[in-house]
């Protein structure tokens, strides 16, 4: 049976894939770490990189004995991934980038993640991210969601706001490999439009599919239409 590693969003923890993990591992062998600093793991005491994000990612790998895996990434996760397949592309067999984007941030986006940084680091608490950030994350508030950002470490929301303000374009990353890959994007997205979707499905000549009813996280507002899409593309391949 293959591996599949699950790569969480930010602001959260590996339990965003609990909503699909059980109908998920009657298919595979299901791998979903917190990464580092995330869910009460150790933060890296290294300047903030996707990369060495990445690298702990493979390191896992390692250590389970797993040379490939299929990665199913999330948002943050998916920065992950493309850190992964510019580290260490023949450890990635298959992908599906949810909710996620190749281009680098614009200066919007930095500003909005160096105000993240400040207020992470002034603040007590995350109740503040999660008013900010739900109503992006999802079409209505769901109070499971909250809790888990709210449970993180405002010193991991920083790490990570500059770690993903600084990483690069990997829309060339991605042309250059023959990836085996599915796109699947919150219909209703606020965050990211529905052309850096097509942007992926473009680069790696992958499907592309829309789920009616969410936003950005389609795993955790709308678990069925989700495994409808991955579960197929898992099961035929």
């Amino acid at each position: 049976m293959e591996t599949i590693i699950l790569l969480h969003p930010f602001p959260l923890d590996s339990r965003f894939w609990d909503r699909v993990r059980e109908p998920l591992s009657t298919h595979a062998e299901l791998l979903a770490p917190d990464l580092p600093g995330w869910g009460g793991s150790p933060l890296p005491t290294t300047e903030p990189s996707l990369d060495t994000v990445a690298a702990e990612v493979v390191r896992l790998l390692d250590d389970r004995g797993l040379d490939r895996v299929t990665v199913v990434a999330a948002a943050l996760g998916g920065y992950v991934l493309m850190a992964m397949l510019r580290l260490a592309p023949e450890r990635v067999s298959r992908a599906v980038f949810t909710g996620t984007q190749a281009v680098a941030d614009s200066e919007q986006a930095r500003a909005t993640r160096a105000e993240v940084v400040r207020r992470a680091s002034a603040e007590q608490g995350l109740s503040w991210l999660a008013d900010f950030m739900i109503p992006n994350l999802l079409t209505a508030e769901d109070p499971e969601l909250r809790q888990i950002i709210e449970d993180q470490s405002p010193e991991t929301v920083a790490w990570y706001a500059k770690a993903m303000a600084a990483r690069p374009d990997a829309r060339e990353t991605l042309r250059a490999l023959d990836l085996d890959a599915l796109v699947v994007h919150g219909g209703q997205d606020p965050i990211m439009a529905a052309a850096v979707a097509e942007d992926i499905g473009h680069l790696t000549n992958a499907p592309v599919h829309f789920v009616d009813g969410a936003a950005h996280l389609p795993a955790f507002e709308r678990p069925e239409a989700f495994l409808d899409l991955v579960v197929p593309w898992l099961t035929k391949h």
